[in-house]
């Protein structure tokens, strides 16, 4: 029986993912800090006998070291997201610091590493869909947004040295806008999340610039699906993997089917947020789309969850949160 560890296990990916995996009879070790993830995410497994929960810090090298070592298999989810509202400082240590540690032991011990960037170090290139042959074109430094960006495309070169330097098998994720049970309820889980809660309480959608930015949505099992396939292929590591959805919708699109599912009959109430408002001059990508066609061919990866079925289900979920009387 394999021994996955999974950073980031508390988190919305690093749950599902370990749901998942409980579920094709692994075992589970999960490292978590729970600066972003919840315990009640591990609700679930806590009497498992097949997983054990660590609380601890990806940027802890021994503790990281020690348990690299115990495992088969490495899942790194663990990062610091976009800092929209927070500070870049802790975005560029944790996924710079965490990574290389988690590097450093699966080099050391030889095991296979997972590991989960971002669509988002394609930045502002024009030519859609993104294959993971695309050109990655990020803004100006002062723009702090791409700090998470730049984080990562830093950790994807780490991996590529690793892999030339030791051998070290190593495969890369790029995800596109997952969402579903367990999101983080902030920005941090992404616009979904805020519109959830927004419609749920009665108020004005907060969209930022005109909402006319294009994204694709894939739901959590979807995502999960992907990344299994990785960690279970041989031949995944040493490769770049889109995982996602390869359906566009504007936000302003979005935030008009979650009000309508959550409040159905009524007129969605937005109110549109100036990127000025943003510290650090903050700036959107206004497309954002994969081109799925590799991971379908060699993974026989495939999204099945449409958005008409994956937010009911993920807005159910979210009610839990707020008081019945809202709605």
């Amino acid at each position: 029986m394999k021994k996955i560890l999974i950073t980031g296990v508390a988190g919305f990916v690093g749950s599902n993912l370990c749901k998942k995996l409980l579920s094709e009879r692994y075992q589970v070790i999960g490292l978590d800090n729970l600066s972003q993830g919840s315990l009640r995410n591990m609700e679930p497994f806590k009497n498992n006998p097949s997983f054990e929960f660590v609380e601890g810090d990806v940027r802890d090298e021994a503790l990281v070291t020690r348990l690299v070592e115990r495992a088969d298999v490495v899942a790194h989810l663990a990062a610091f997201k976009i800092p929209r509202y927070g500070n870049a400082m802790d975005t560029l240590k944790i996924n710079t610091r965490g990574t290389r540690n988690i590097f450093n032991a699966g080099s050391r011990y030889r095991r296979k590493i997972v590991f989960t960037s971002t669509s988002d170090v394609y930045g502002k290139n024009p030519d859609l869909p993104f294959s993971e042959e695309s050109d990655l074109l990020l803004g100006e430094t002062s723009i702090k947004r791409w700090s998470y960006a730049v984080s990562k495309l830093y950790d994807e070169h780490l991996a590529y040295a690793h892999l030339e330097e030791r051998q070290t098998p190593i495969a890369i994720i790029r995800y596109f806008g997952g969402y579903g049970p367990n999101q983080n309820l902030t920005w941090w889980g992404g616009p979904q999340s805020v519109f959830i809660e927004k419609a749920i309480k009665n108020e004005p959608l907060t969209i930022h610039g005109d909402g006319n930015q294009r994204r694709s949505f894939t739901y959590v099992d979807d995502m999960v699906n992907g990344t299994f396939l990785v960690i279970d292929k041989d031949g995944s590591a040493g490769e770049i993997w889109n995982i996602g959805n390869d359906r566009e919708i504007t936000i302003k699109a979005l935030g008009k089917m979650i009000w309508n599912l959550v409040r159905p009959d009524t007129e969605p109430k937005m109110e549109l947020i100036s990127y000025k408002s943003f510290s650090g001059h903050y700036e959107d990508v206004m497309r954002r789309i994969p081109d799925l066609a590799k991971s379908k061919q060699r993974l026989g990866f495939n999204p099945v969850v449409p958005l008409e079925q994956g937010l009911p289900i993920t807005i159910q979920w979210q009610k839990q949160f707020y008081p019945e009387t809202m709605l």
